[in-house]
């Protein structure tokens, strides 16, 4: 894994050591190893080293292949690129490396931007070629790694941080629509930033410019993938057999994230996913070493009596961190000064704390992520699939919240989370699909995010970006695909992929997930959804193939997520931090982006009674104005 960034102008770019060093500090920590410049009058291409496949000084980047041609800059993993070395060795290609990095140069040269539909991995690229003058910029299927471009006719910038992209210059004109989206979401949607001029490469996409007499012209774009749904599933394996390919697919998708010279582990949760993707790697490592975080403050959260008993009946080397309440507060403003963008979601804190702990033993770990998205394992997915078939006590429902009006439910506590749950089930069942969608997507309404927002009000361009979301879900369908399609897109893209890339590199640690595999992706979105989720069972597909390698008691334990203690900490520890520094009116004002009155009415409600979802609204507000302050100021 590495840092890459790059800039191309009309203008010659002269010499500047100053923002060399400051380039790479900002790529410092997704790459600690080796420091790689490429600088050649209108061009200049940076590169710091995560060293996991060719560790040797070789397979340094960038990379110049043998005629002086080309450039390569990259960061991922391209996990069949032995197969396709093989190939084009085949052909009379010669290598000098161990390195996938090589092999994607070749591929480049022989068939141009079809390559990438060779690769199977995650990957930002950048290839440079001196005799078109042209930039090539890739970015994997799903979104797995970031890729941000600002382009103007006379220059381009590109990096994976926006912290990497101030530091090239990028204008830093504040979004008003996407910080909308930030509060209603807890995160920025892709392919848009907090910063009008910047966007997020699409996934699955490539783009190429070229340095012309004129101006820098992007020449040709284009999709090389897309994630498609079924019209319908005629032709879609019985149960049985499906099962037997799900287990094969993901098999070889494990296999071909074991490739590493360097230390490698595997998350180790307790929950189903990250034990079937531990249960297949401790098949194909001799001593599987597994890692799980605990919560000492929190036993209704605590998932690592689980993770010991899958780690006991796979044999591996497990390790447990007990973290307590304190430990996060503590690395919080350590997390915050590492957001160079807003992003909201409070679970980010555990998952920096893993990443840091699994770092002083390995390199490299293999994670469940994305199956919820892709099999239907969250709460909000049993929802939606009871609402569709209105089962006769749903007419219950409505009058039974009306009853609990006065209440407002929180994710502060089991009993308050479900009174929340039953509100939202609710409001959710005079929706249409798409609305629905988008309410239990969110943590705040259009309407409380607007009024937040100073002299800011709902515009035609808001529920423009919103349409084009949801543009799977269609009202009159009932393919429950549909919204697993959406999250693939949303979810999964812009708040789960980002969280665990920043929090992992934050701590120059490599995520790989086996669920992120194209191959069994297209698989799973060709199969009914009711081999996902029925009456009875949710993730049911991947729970009955996967059932033998795993103890029973996993499946019959409920779902469970850890909630950072936000609540008692802004009650706590953090109270006078928001009065006095966050939230101040002086500053308020003196910022001119939100309404005070919304904010000290957050602050009130926070210590009232009946906080709600006030809280998560609140984090939000902190995690901007600690990037504002850092960035803006």
């Amino acid at each position: 894994m590495c840092g890459i960034a790059g800039q191309i102008s009309f203008a010659p770019i002269e010499k500047n050591e100053r923002l060399e060093k400051s380039v790479f500090k900002c790529m410092a920590q997704r790459g600690p190893d080796h420091e790689g410049l490429f600088h050649e009058n209108q061009v200049q291409l940076f590169h710091s080293r995560l060293s996991v496949i060719d560790t040797s000084t070789g397979a340094n980047q960038p990379m110049i292949d043998d005629s002086g041609r080309y450039v390569i800059i990259y960061n991922g993993e391209f996990f069949n690129y032995r197969e396709e070395k093989k190939r084009l060795s085949a052909l009379g290609i010669s290598f000098h490396t161990e390195s996938d990095t090589e092999v994607i140069l070749h591929l480049y040269k022989l068939e141009g931007h079809d390559c990438l539909k060779r690769m199977n991995g995650f990957f930002a690229l950048c290839i440079y070629d001196k005799e078109e003058k042209s930039i090539f910029l890739a970015r994997d299927r799903f979104g797995v790694k970031p890729l941000l471009i600002q382009y103007q006719k006379h220059k381009l910038i590109f990096a994976l941080r926006m912290k990497t992209m101030i530091a090239l210059g990028a204008d830093r004109t504040i979004d008003p629509i996407a910080l909308q989206q930030y509060f209603t979401l807890n995160y920025i949607p892709q392919p848009y930033s907090i910063f009008q001029s910047v966007r997020k490469l699409k996934t699955g996409h490539w783009e190429k410019y070229r340095l012309s007499e004129n101006n820098i012209e992007c020449v040709a774009t284009d999709a090389f993938y897309h994630l498609t749904l079924q019209k319908n599933y005629t032709q879609a394996p019985d149960y049985e057999t499906a099962s037997k390919t799900l287990y094969q697919l993901l098999d070889a998708a494990v296999e071909r994230r074991l490739v590493s010279d360097v230390p490698l582990c595997t998350f180790l949760s307790g929950g189903i996913d990250s034990s079937i993707v531990s249960a297949l790697a401790a098949k194909k490592v001799s001593t599987l070493n597994t890692f799980s975080i605990g919560y000492a403050d929190e036993p209704h959260f605590d998932e690592t009596h689980y993770a010991e008993l899958v780690a006991d009946k796979i044999k591996s080397n497990h390790h447990v961190f007990k973290l307590r309440s304190d430990d996060l507060l503590q690395h919080l403003d350590e997390i915050l000064n590492y957001l160079d963008e807003p992003f909201a979601d409070s679970s980010a804190l555990p998952v920096y704390l893993l990443s840091k702990n699994v770092r002083k033993h390995a390199t490299v770990a293999l994670s469940g992520d994305g199956a919820d998205e892709v099999f239907a394992g969250y709460n909000k997915h049993r929802a939606e699939f009871l609402l569709r078939q209105n089962k006769w006590w749903m007419k219950s429902i409505p009058m039974l919240s009306a009853l609990l009006s006065p209440f407002k439910g929180s994710r502060n506590g089991p009993m308050g989370n479900k009174l929340r749950q039953l509100k939202r089930f609710a409001k959710g069942q005079s929706l249409s699909a798409p609305e629905r969608y988008w309410q239990w997507a969110t943590i705040a309404s259009e309407q409380q995010s607007a009024a937040l927002i100073k002299s800011h009000s709902l515009n035609e361009e808001f529920n423009k970006r919103k349409s084009a979301l949801l543009q799977s879900i269609q009202p009159s369908s009932n393919d429950f695909n549909e919204i697993l399609h959406s999250d693939v897109r949303l979810v999964l893209l812009s708040d789960m992929l980002y969280k665990v890339d920043s929090m992992s590199m934050a701590n120059s640690l490599e995520i790989r997930s086996p669920f992120l595999d194209y191959e069994l992706i297209d698989f799973a979105f060709s199969l009914p959804s009711h081999y996902k989720i029925d009456d009875h069972h949710q993730k049911k597909i991947l729970k009955d193939s996967f059932k033998h390698l795993l103890p029973s008691e996993l499946y019959t334990r409920p779902k469970k997520g850890f909630e950072v203690p936000l609540l008692n900490w802004f009650r706590t520890e953090l109270n006078a931090r928001i009065k006095n520094e966050w939230l101040h009116p002086d500053r308020i004002k003196e910022q001119g982006i939100f309404s005070n009155d919304i904010c000290q009415q957050l602050v009130q409600q926070v210590h009232s009674a009946q906080p709600g979802d006030a809280a998560a609204q609140l984090w939000a507000m902190i995690v901007f104005q600690h990037w504002h302050s850092k960035y803006m100021s």
